[in-house]
């Protein structure tokens, strides 16, 4: 069995949740924006995809981080990862996958 570092996973999730909540609100934004851009043809915030699109990394990193540090499948991580293309659904995944680590790591035993 490989053993995971409780320490480092717990700096992962934090990171996670952070991330995961940036993207979710970040979605919600670039969904604004492409209502107001082809709705309205109001061009406010046309300068939005592209920071969302780093942001969106930066949440593929963070949810990647936390995935080997949990020593997840692959196939877990993109998921995951796919969450935070959905309005709403990210702010869902974030919480269930806090809990489910959470409760992963309360698990692991003490050395």
């Amino acid at each position: 069995m490989v053993r995971i570092d409780a320490l480092k996973a717990r700096s992962a999730l934090k990171f996670f949740k952070v991330a995961a909540f940036i993207v979710g609100i970040g979605l919600l934004v670039l969904v604004l924006e492409m209502v107001l851009h082809y709705g309205f043809d109001n061009h406010a915030l046309d300068w939005w995809p592209q920071p969302h699109g780093l942001l969106f990394l930066v949440y593929v990193a963070a949810t990647a981080n936390l995935g080997f540090a949990m020593r997840w499948g692959i196939g877990k991580m993109v998921l995951v990862i796919l969450a935070g293309c959905v309005p709403f659904l990210s702010f869902w995944v974030e919480r269930r996958i806090s809990g489910e680590v959470e409760r992963d790591l309360e698990a692991l035993p003490t050395r």
